[in-house]
């Protein structure tokens, strides 16, 4: 299932049905995801969910085409079972998997250019 939400926020945020996962230190938490942009994850909180908010994360999403995309994230929300990342990008290159399977999701290359220049921008 592939949904897409245009709202007031800066960037797309699409819901993908994909295995994804939450490493923190030792621990790994097996987790839906519930959307995710160039800029942030949305997944369920698991049952058993001991973090520690002080430290980043690393979410392993497991690709269509066999690979895995990883990124680090900070927690920025907890509300309702979900928990809201932001993730810490490196450059154009480590986000590079991300962008081309949003741009290949919402079929629309030009808005995911125009989200990696805001993104830069940002990060600049």
């Amino acid at each position: 299932m592939n949904d897409i939400d245009h709202d007031r926020r800066r960037f797309t945020r699409v819901t993908l049905d994909i295995p994804t996962e939450v490493h923190q230190g030792g621990s790994v938490w097996q987790v839906e995801l519930i959307h995710i942009s160039l800029n942030g994850i949305a997944v369920t909180q698991p049952e058993d969910w001991d973090a520690d908010y002080s430290h980043p994360f690393n979410f392993i999403l497991q690709l269509d085409d066999g690979g895995t995309f990883e990124v680090f994230a900070h927690l920025i929300h907890i509300e309702a079972g979900t928990l809201g990342f932001q993730l810490e990008h490196l450059g154009v290159e480590q986000i590079a998997p991300l962008a081309k399977l949003l741009a290949r999701t919402l079929n629309d290359d030009e808005l995911v250019e125009a989200e990696l220049r805001r993104l830069d921008e940002i990060n600049s």
